[in-house]
This record gives structure tokens, C-alpha cells and sequence, in this order.
């Protein structure tokens, strides 16, 4: 069973405010912030193994762009793509940003997304098994992200996964409370 809407959707509204140019500045933010990682715990690019190398197709259907996603540690890239430019991926993940996000950060089972086709998968799969097993055994906060630690680290943790937590339940029609009846 999965909680609350696990295929909500950004508003239209969220969805105006990031258009392709937008997206643009994150590859190479992402890319720094991945490679950071990579020197800080290798290990967890190791666990990849030969699927370090592959290229991740992953589109936030509720986004105007994609990214494409080469885990390769220290050598690690992250692009801001066109949802067009799926040829070169080794494998392909779609879903909603919110629900994407929700893998990262453990909040939601990858396995019961799938399942139940909130999210979609192709491509090589034992690629993305590689990738969801060294994810989930990581257990990464977004401050072992941005390479943050101490009070700074649990402050950014706070806000960040408490924006996400709102802007779950704006997403979620479900979650709204009803106006009392008169």
C-alpha cells in the first residue's frame, strides 16, 4: 500500500515557474554535488559496479526537461536535457518529480511505484536495480549531498525535507482540509 497520492503532480502554477531554461543551472550544480559525494563516500559508486558508466534517463514528467545522469564517482554528470534526448540513455525513469524525489529520499518504495505504473522504468534494468539498491542502502539526508555537516547539515535537512513535505500536500488534492460545513 502506498500513502497518501503518490502520483501527485506539481501544480500548474510550480510547473510555469520552471521552465526548460530554468532547469539548466542544476546540471552543473548537480554535477559538483555528486561529484563532492563520490569523494566523500566512494563506496557508494563502487556498489554500481560496471553500471557506474551508464547514462540515466531521468524525466520529471510534471517538469519541462529531463536530466541524464552518469554516476561514475569523481567523474560523475548530471545534465539538464530535452525530454527528446533519450537516445544515448542506457536507461529511462519517469514519474512525477515529487515521487522521484520521494525515492531519493526514502520517503516511498521504488518496487510498489513500479507496480503500480507511477512510475515507468526501461531500459537495462539491472542498471536501475544497481542504482535503487545503492540508493536505499545509503540512506542520504540532502545535506550528504550538498556535503554539509553539524547544525548547518540538520538545519538544511529540516527545510528542505519539510518544503517537500508541503509541497506534497499541495500536490495531493487528498490532503487539503475541507471548509466546514455551515
Amino acid at each position: 500500500m502506498l500513502p497518501g497520492n503518490t502520483d501527485a503532480r506539481l501544480p500548474a502554477v510550480f510547473r510555469l515557474l520552471f521552465p526548460v531554461i530554468a532547469g539548466v543551472p542544476l546540471g552543473p550544480l548537480l554535477t559538483l554535488s555528486l561529484r563532492s559525494l563520490a569523494g566523500r563516500e566512494p563506496r557508494l559508486f563502487e556498489r554500481l559496479g560496471e553500471h557506474r558508466s551508464a547514462c540515466y534517463f531521468i524525466d520529471p514528467i510534471d517538469l519541462a526537461f529531463a536530466f541524464t545522469v552518469v554516476p561514475d564517482g569523481e567523474r560523475s554528470i548530471v545534465s539538464v536535457v530535452r525530454k527528446s534526448e533519450t537516445a544515448t540513455s542506457s536507461v529511462q525513469i519517469r514519474g512525477p518529480i515529487l515521487t522521484l524525489l520521494s525515492l531519493l529520499d526514502g520517503t516511498l518504495d521504488g518496487d510498489a511505484l513500479f507496480f503500480s505504473r507511477i512510475i515507468s522504468i526501461s531500459g537495462r534494468t539491472e542498471a536501475v536495480l544497481a542504482l535503487r539498491n545503492t540508493i536505499e542502502d545509503a540512506e542520504l539526508r540532502p545535506a550528504d549531498l550538498l556535503g554539509l555537516r553539524g547544525a548547518l547539515a540538520r538545519l538544511v535537512d529540516t527545510g528542505i525535507l519539510g518544503a517537500l513535505g508541503i509541497a506534497r500536500q499541495l500536490a495531493d488534492p487528498n490532503s487539503r482540509r475541507k471548509a466546514p460545513e455551515a
